[in-house]
Parts: structure tokens; sequence; C-alpha cells
């Protein structure tokens, strides 16, 4: 059977293309486009294809109004689509996204979610982004340093030059070094520690929806569901 070459420019939504072209090396996304056409071809790579891009289709630039960063996509079977922290629907709640929940929870008073889809805040303008957004099954971490991390850094950058409030949530110490590509006053960047359990004494406590909420509404902007 063929191989099928990615391309990586082609297939972001038009919107988010034309805004990061400016921040992208065009070499280094050759060599990711060659990286993950070699890589789908040779071994199981979640999320699918038809995923990498999820994110971005389900938050057009002009309505995201926050900005959720993971490191990279959950890599065991049938976790992964194209969602930072999210997983399909039947799946269980991975661990980082139940202390997520559990804060939620005890925030705003009510039962944490059941299902670990987020697909609803995603559809609310809330980009669930992952530095990186792939990954070899099995082996956390296996594309880093490949392109990924310039590509989506252009996406946070074609955000920071939004003229409208967008919230930056960047949760442990990888996350929190994309702070310095957050230029303008407008915008409002959130920090706390990864609410992994590895580390769950950096996040609990760190209150985030709440602030969200207060800096959209700042800004006139809808606000999220979270519930």
């Amino acid at each position: 059977m063929a191989t099928t070459t990615i391309d990586i420019r082609e297939q972001l939504p038009d919107d988010w293309r034309e805004a990061m072209t400016p921040y992208l090396d065009q070499s280094v996304v050759a060599s990711l486009n060659r990286f993950l056409t070699e890589e789908y071809a040779s071994d199981v790579v979640y999320p699918p294809q038809e995923d990498l891009f999820r994110a971005f289709r389900l938050c057009p630039l002009e309505t995201t109004q926050v900005l959720i960063l993971g490191q990279d996509p959950y890599h065991r079977p049938g976790q992964a689509h194209g969602l930072s922290f999210s997983v399909r629907p039947g799946v269980p709640v991975p661990p980082s996204l139940r202390n997520i929940y559990r804060e939620l929870a005890e925030e705003f008073g009510v039962d944490p979610p059941t299902t670990g889809d987020l697909t609803g805040w995603a559809g609310q303008g809330v980009l669930l982004l992952n530095a990186v957004l792939t990954v070899r099954a099995g082996a956390p971490g296996s594309h880093a340093k490949q392109g990924w991390e310039q590509v989506t850094d252009a996406a946070i950058r074609a955000l920071a030059a939004s003229r409208q409030r967008v919230v930056f949530v960047l949760w442990g110490a990888y996350a929190k070094r994309k702070a310095a590509l957050v230029t303008g006053d407008r915008h409002v960047v959130l920090t706390a520690g990864h609410p992994s359990p590895m580390n769950v004494r950096g996040f609990r406590g760190c209150r985030p929806f709440g602030k969200i909420d207060a800096a959209l509404a700042e800004a006139g902007r809808a606000g999220v569901r979270w519930v």
C-alpha cells in the first residue's frame, strides 16, 4: 500500500494556517513532514492522522478565548483524539484529568464529570493544544524535538497577536516557559503546577476556572460552561 505523504500546512484550517505561517520556518516544517510520513507508515502513532488538527478545527482562531497547553498526546490505544488532556468517550478518565476535574468540582461545588471527553470545552473556544501533537504508541515524548514545538509555538504567537483577550493556561514547568511567547497586556496568563499525580501539590488549590471566567468577563468575552 502506498504511503500517504503528510503536509501539515495543508491540513491546518485556513485561518490558522494564514496566522501561523509568518512564525514558521519552512525547512523545519518540511523536516517534520518527512518524519511524520515515515512514522505513520512504519509505527503505530497517536492520534490518528484525521485527528491531528482537531483542536484547531473545533476552535477557529477568531473565537478562541482560552488556551490550555499540554505536553504530548496520550500514548495508549484509544485515548488520544487531538485535544490536550481529553480522551475519547467511554475511555476511563486519566489521572491528570481526574485532578483537573477534582479542582473543578471543588471550585464550583459540583460532582466531577464522568466522561473524559473535553469536546464540549473545545466547542466554546477553549483551544486544548499539546506542544507536541503526535506520539509513538507506548513511548511518551518520542516525537519531541522533531519540529512540532515550532508549529505549536506559532499557534501561541498567532493567538498573542489577536486583538481580543485570550487567557493562556500554563500548567507545569514546560508549559510555563511558553509565557514568554505571550505579548500584549490585553491577555492574561495563568500558571500552576502540572495536574499530574506526581505533582498534585503544585496544582491543588489553584482554582483556575473562576479566574478564567473573571478574565473573560472583564474583557466582554462569552465565558465557558465548564460543567
